[in-house]
């Protein structure tokens, strides 16, 4: 009887791995439409009895303005061109804190977010944990980090509703993603910590000084010529990349 469980379970782990890889593969051209943490909000609004219609328009690489694209890699993850997913500095900085009470704080990388978007439930259980890890090396293997970057943008949460920086555009400043201003896309950075709670046309003193810094921080992260180093090469494959599974 174990031996038939162990078999069983044996085969749904190849089949969830099989099937992840196959599904993180395809989304490397795929546009994805939609996220978990999307389908999540709606339900939930159900639940609560206030639904929501769902704000999102997908933008591609090209039409995503750079004040943008740098603004949030300065906000969110200033390594992001150089780490393969995990920030292992930032999280034991995070876990320090942490560890002093306080409010916690966070140390996931875009990358992270990325997979926590789009395939997982919101929370803080190990299992969880196990999962986002699994996703974020398989997005770090499978996509170029100018596509983990244009996933994040037209996928994270801008306000209650608001998904993806069209819709947040036209949500908080009435007008397209490729219009947004230097300092618009500071505020809309700036308020990624908490969309529902902080607003990007109304930002309050705290919000202000957040898209002032984040400002500051584009600017000696080199500007838009930092994202010269995003661009699509040849990828390095880890010495631990099985030799069964294809190459990213």
């Amino acid at each position: 009887m174990l031996r038939n469980l162990f078999r069983r379970l044996t085969k749904l782990l190849l089949w969830f791995v099989a099937g992840s890889l196959l599904v993180v593969l395809a989304l490397r051209w795929i546009d994805p439409p939609g996220t978990a943490l999307m389908a999540e909000r709606k339900v939930q609004s159900w639940l609560d009895g206030q639904p929501i219609d769902l704000q999102r328009s997908w933008r591609p690489w090209r039409e995503l303005p750079d004040d943008l694209k740098i603004a949030v890699i300065a906000a969110e993850d200033q390594k992001f061109a150089e780490h393969w997913g995990f920030d292992v500095a930032a999280i034991r900085q995070a876990m320090a804190h942490n560890a002093g009470g306080g409010n916690l704080r966070g140390a996931s990388t875009i990358s992270q977010q990325v997979a926590k978007n789009l395939f997982l439930w919101s929370g803080r259980s190990w299992p969880r944990k196990a999962l986002e890890a699994w996703f974020t090396g398989l997005i770090e293997l499978l996509w170029p980090k100018q596509r983990i970057l244009e996933v994040y943008l037209n996928s994270v949460e801008w306000s209650d509703g608001v998904f993806g920086a069209e819709a947040a555009a036209r949500h908080h400043f009435k007008i397209g993603a490729p219009y947004l201003s230097a300092q618009q896309a500071s505020l809309l950075a700036a308020v990624l910590p908490n969309p529902r709670g902080w607003s990007a046309s109304r930002p309050n003193t705290h919000v202000q000084r957040r898209a002032n810094w984040i400002r500051r921080q584009s600017q000696q992260l080199g500007g838009s010529h930092y994202l010269n180093q995003l661009a699509q090469k040849p990828m390095a494959v880890p010495q631990w990349w099985p030799e069964w599974l294809p190459k990213p």
